[in-house]
């Protein structure tokens, strides 16, 4: 089982407010995935599941950075970047590939990719080229409180010190990263892969008994004699929010 990582400083804009990033690709669960493990950092993310939604995207939302799959049913990825670069020429572009011949690296970063994975990737991988990305092209570490707070439960993601109402909840590591996942994505639902992939680190469809088991470990000590929080939505998986 995964400890606990290190605590990274989030990005931001100049101006303060959360980086942008568009992900592109067919694959649905893949886009998904993706998209977690980037608001899991607090980043905004869109995502698009062709060319042609992806180019339109771009000029609505003026991302900060752009994951974008070479294969797509309608556009290959190199002409969403030329279409992209007519209206976003600064943005940075991380290339998602399947294939790993050196033609079609030399091909993407030619075309004015900045950086380029192959899959299989590590969703860590994608988040860290990213980060090294937007640095270059001017995002900020953020310097706002470390601490996360749902309803009257609080997590500091420096001290690890978790609060409810006040009275402290101790954690073991695996705990700890759980309910932070939990609590940087308050009222969405979390399908057990979801949390597999990002507390874990295994692969999409893994061991969900395991998430089950440390749910109930969460819930002894965080609902236990109060309201609830943690809830399951059957058949969907599971989503924390603030006590009535």
């Amino acid at each position: 089982m995964a400890a606990a990582p290190d605590v990274v400083p989030r990005l931001t804009r100049p101006d303060g407010s959360p980086v942008r990033v568009l992900v592109v690709d067919d694959e649905v669960n893949i886009a998904e995935l993706i998209s977690m493990a980037l608001r899991y950092e607090g980043w905004q993310v869109e995502t698009a599941h062709t060319g042609t939604r992806a180019v339109a995207a771009a000029r609505a939302t003026e991302p900060d950075a752009v994951v974008l799959d070479m294969m797509l049913p309608d556009l290959d990825g190199l002409e969403v970047l030329r279409r992209m670069r007519g209206t976003h020429p600064d943005v940075p572009v991380l290339f998602l590939t399947a294939r790993d011949a050196v033609e079609d690296r030399i091909a993407g970063l030619t075309a004015g990719g900045d950086d380029y994975v192959t899959k299989p990737f590590s969703l860590e991988e994608v988040v860290a080229r990213l980060r090294a990305l937007m640095r270059r092209s001017g995002a900020q570490q953020a310097a706002t409180s470390s601490v996360l707070t749902v309803g009257d439960l609080t997590l500091d993601e420096d001290s690890h010190e978790v609060r409810r109402a006040g009275a402290e909840i101790t954690l073991t590591a695996t705990e700890f990263e759980l309910l932070r996942f939990l609590m940087r994505n308050p009222r969405r639902v979390l399908s057990k892969a979801q949390i597999l992939d990002r507390v874990w680190n295994y692969d999409f469809g893994g061991q969900a008994n395991v998430v089950e088991l440390y749910i109930s470990y969460l819930r002894k000590k965080v609902d236990a004699g109060r309201d609830p929080m943690i809830h399951t939505m059957r058949g969907a998986g599971y989503v924390l929010k603030p006590a009535p």
